[in-house]
C-alpha cells in the first residue's frame, strides 16, 4: 500500500511537463494556495466529468486564492487534447512514470469493480502557500467532488 498524506505534511516536489509544452513545477506556485488533483485517464467519462466541474468553479475558486492543477499518467500531447476538447482553462501535468503520484499516495492498489487493481487512486490534495498538505482526500468520485470541495473549503 502506498503511504498517504496528511494534514501538515510538506507537500512532494515535482517539476512536470504539461498540457501547453512547458512545464510546471510546485515551487511556481508557492505563495499561493493549490488545488492538486489526481485522476486516472484524460477523456474517459468521470475524469471529463471532474475536470468540467473544476473548469466551471475555476473563476471562484481563483477569486478565493486557489489554483488548480490535475495530474495524470498521460502523455503531454493526450492532455493537450483533452485541454483543447473540453476547454480546460488550468494546467494539466504529465507524470507519465507516476512518481509523482506515487509520492502523493495516489498510485497504488484501489478496488475497481470488485477486482484490486493497481492505478491512480482518484485524489485531490489542498496545498496550502507554504508547500503544507492542507487536506489530503483520497478515493473521491469523479461526479460531485467539486461541489463537495467547495463546501467543505466553506466557499458555498
Amino acid at each position: 500500500m502506498t503511504d498517504r498524506l496528511s494534514p501538515g505534511d510538506p507537500a512532494p516536489e515535482f517539476t512536470l511537463p504539461t498540457d501547453s509544452d512547458g512545464t510546471l513545477s510546485l515551487a511556481d506556485l508557492r505563495g499561493r494556495k493549490v488545488i492538486l488533483y489526481a485522476y486516472p485517464a484524460a477523456m474517459t467519462p468521470g475524469c471529463t466529468k471532474q475536470a468540467c466541474d473544476f473548469r466551471d468553479s475555476l473563476a471562484s475558486l481563483q477569486a478565493a486564492g486557489y489554483e488548480v492543477v490535475g495530474i495524470s499518467p498521460d502523455k503531454p500531447a493526450k492532455l493537450a487534447k483533452f485541454r483543447e476538447r473540453d476547454a480546460v482553462t488550468f494546467p494539466l501535468v504529465a507524470d507519465t512514470d507516476k512518481a509523482v503520484l506515487t509520492a502523493y499516495g495516489a498510485y497504488g492498489e484501489k478496488q475497481m469493480y470488485g477486482r484490486t487493481v493497481t492505478g491512480v487512486i482518484r485524489s485531490t490534495f489542498v496545498i496550502d502557500e507554504d508547500g503544507k498538505i492542507e487536506r489530503a482526500l483520497y478515493n473521491v468520485r469523479a461526479t460531485g467532488h467539486v461541489a463537495k470541495l467547495r463546501r467543505d473549503l466553506g466557499l458555498d
